[in-house]
């Protein structure tokens, strides 16, 4: 699987606090953490933001994203996980890393997504399964219950060609490609200058 260490079942933590820690990834169907190129990329270009954040990772997996962004100075992420044995790995990387700013919630991200509260996130990480449509409908979601605070990011990874049309209230900040992988950073257009 891209971004694993080979054959270890661990993903490493690239910058931070918490450099080099390696955090478990149970061998479950559809789980891959994010490439190690992707997430180098994305906190490049989230580090002027994340100081204090407050983070969403949606499809947490093995928690890659929202511990590397605990690691860089978010305050706080909340790690949505719907496979019980995943989210029981998530509270154990917790625990290790004594990160007091891990909040890990164990269901359906897409429920999960309408019980949360208001513009209660500043980055919000969409990250599912690549053999899944969700990325656009969790997206879709996430705008109609309003979870993004004003000035805030969605951070979007998928599969394929092309990174995927946003709808017409979102425009990409950034965006790139690594291997078979699209991801970018998307923000609210009401929220530009």
């Amino acid at each position: 699987m891209p971004g694993r260490d080979k054959g270890s079942g661990q993903v490493r933590i690239i910058g931070g606090v918490w450099r080099r820690r390696l955090l478990p990834v149970p061998a479950l169907p559809g789980l891959r953490p994010s490439p190690d190129r992707v997430r180098e990329t994305l906190f490049n270009w989230l580090a002027p933001r994340l100081s204090g954040a407050r983070c969403l990772d949606l499809f947490a997996g093995s928690g890659a994203l929202g511990f590397e962004a605990l690691s860089r100075g978010a305050a706080a992420t909340t790690f949505v996980e719907r496979d019980p044995r995943a989210a029981a790995v998530l509270t154990a990387s917790a625990r290790t890393l004594a990160a007091s700013g891990a909040d890990i919630v164990q269901g359906e991200a897409l429920e999960v997504l309408a019980t949360l509260p208001r513009a209660a996130f500043d980055i919000i990480f969409l990250d599912p399964p690549y053999a899944s449509d969700l990325v656009l409908e969790a997206l879709t979601g996430a705008l109609g219950h309003g979870i993004l605070a004003p000035g805030g990011w969605f951070y979007l990874e998928t599969q394929g060609p092309a990174r995927p049309d946003l709808p017409p209230t979102l425009r990409w900040h950034k965006s790139a490609r690594a291997g078979a992988v699209a991801f970018g950073l998307a923000e609210p257009i009401e929220d530009l200058p």
